[in-house]
Parts: structure tokens; sequence; C-alpha cells
């Protein structure tokens, strides 16, 4: 069954006494959840709870491996540093690699926090497996399961909740302040998310990415995809229409989450 090495994260090492509270107020779930054997999923806000950054975070005795993008993981470094202060924090980067296993692969790996079906994510020295699936079969794994990652979720351009991020158990509404909090808890307890990212199957070509639902805009698509998949923020009203992209169909992957 498949094992893919994630080629395309990184892991951040962050350590000192003062670790878990630096965390806790900073990041959207509850960094008092996270135990050996059980990641969380977490993201960094700017302070209109827009999405900077979305990771897993690992625990490993008195330290945490921040599981991240490769792309950002200078950047996320650089801003978690900027909320150090005096802390005693240390944030630095390892040679880990992620690793995810789906199907029956890899039983005694932890799960994967944001959804049961997605398998199992851990880290681990790069040279521990012997990969049988290409980090494209990950990608249209998670993509068809309706999970973005940062590729489609970018930076500072989506609300955290436009990223599924309450339904794919990456966001805590008890757990006190955190950088965002605000926004994100009154969209929570309004139940005003009126655009999500949801995976499209595609028939056509793709124009400039705009999904019509008649002649009403319904949305954009977002990051690159996998094969005839892709993801794309799509108004919340209209994703029982039928959609078109540059005139030919766009079908909505309705993930099992979304009621």
């Amino acid at each position: 069954m498949p094992l893919a090495h994630l080629r395309d994260r990184r892991v951040l090492r962050i350590s000192g006494a003062d670790a878990r509270p630096f965390l806790q107020a900073l990041v959207t779930h509850d960094v008092g959840l996270l135990a050996a054997g059980q990641p969380l999923a977490t993201g960094l806000l700017s302070p209109q709870g827009k999405a900077l950054y979305c990771f897993l975070l690992h625990a490993e005795g008195d330290d945490i491996l921040l599981d991240c993008d490769a792309e950002v993981a200078g950047a996320l470094a650089k801003r978690l540093l900027m909320f150090r202060l005096r802390r005693a924090v240390e944030i630095t980067p390892t040679g880990l690699a992620v690793f995810a296993a789906w199907g029956d692969s890899a039983p005694d790996r932890p799960a994967d926090p944001r959804l049961a079906a997605l398998g199992r994510r851990w880290v681990a020295p790069a040279d521990a497996h012997a990969p049988d699936a290409s980090l494209a079969d990950w990608h249209a794994h998670r993509i068809a399961l309706g999970v973005p990652d940062q590729a489609e979720i970018g930076t500072d351009e989506l609300l955290w909740l436009e990223t599924n991020a309450r339904e794919l158990n990456a966001v805590s509404f008890t757990k006190g302040c955190y950088v965002g909090q605000e926004n994100t808890a009154r969209m929570h307890h309004r139940d005003k998310v009126r655009k999500r990212l949801l995976p499209l199957k595609l028939a056509g070509p793709q124009g400039d990415g705009r999904v019509m639902a008649g002649d009403r805009e319904a949305g954009m698509l977002r990051g690159s995809g996998a094969g005839d998949l892709r993801f794309a923020l799509l108004r919340t009203e209209l994703l029982d229409q039928p959609l078109t992209i540059a005139g030919a169909p766009a079908t909505l992957v309705r993930p099992k989450w979304l009621a």
C-alpha cells in the first residue's frame, strides 16, 4: 500500500523551555493536545484572521517538530522569531523528512490529524523508509479528499475558515487567544463562511481560472492540482449549480466531511 516521502516539506525544530507556551499564544489549535504519536494540524494567521502558513506539529520529547511546505519554511521561521522576544525558544532547520502512508500502510504510525482517510503522517530520517508512491500520488490522494495545503491556501489571501480548518481539525474554539482569533471566532459563531476551498474535476482547458455558474462567477482555481483534479475557492451558495471553466464542465468533488 502507498507510502510516500513528501519531498516538498521541511521540518523545523522548536525547542527551549518556553516552546509550548510560545506556540500556544500564536497558532490556531490547542498545543496542549500535542503528544507523542498525536500530531496536530494548525496555522499561523494575520491579525485579521487570514491564513499565512498552515503546518503540522509533532512532539519529540520536549521539542516540537514543525512540518511545513518547503517553499515557506524560511519565511515561517522568520515570522515566528518576530514573536520570540525574550522567551527561551530556539527555531532551527533539521534534516528530517516527512512521510505519509495511506490504505493499510504503516498502521503503527500516527494518524494524520486532519482526516482519518488521509492515512498516516510522521517525521523520520530521510533514509528511514523506501517509498513506493510518488509525491504526485500523495497530492492526488489529498486533493480528492478535499484537504488543501499551502499551495492552495497561499499567504495572507484566505480567511482561515475558508480553508476548511474547522472541518479538518485545524482550529480550537476553546483554547483562548491567538493571533487572528477574533475574526476566526466571529465567523464560526455567526456561521458566515461564504467561500470554501474545494476540489473540482476538470474536463477541459482552464482558461483564466474563473469558475462559472451560468453567467455568475462562482470562484477561482487555486494551486496547480494533480491530474484533472484542482482546488478552487468557491462561493458556497453556488455549489449545487452546474459549474464550468472556459466553457467546459467542472464537477465538484464533494468531500464526505462537507455537510
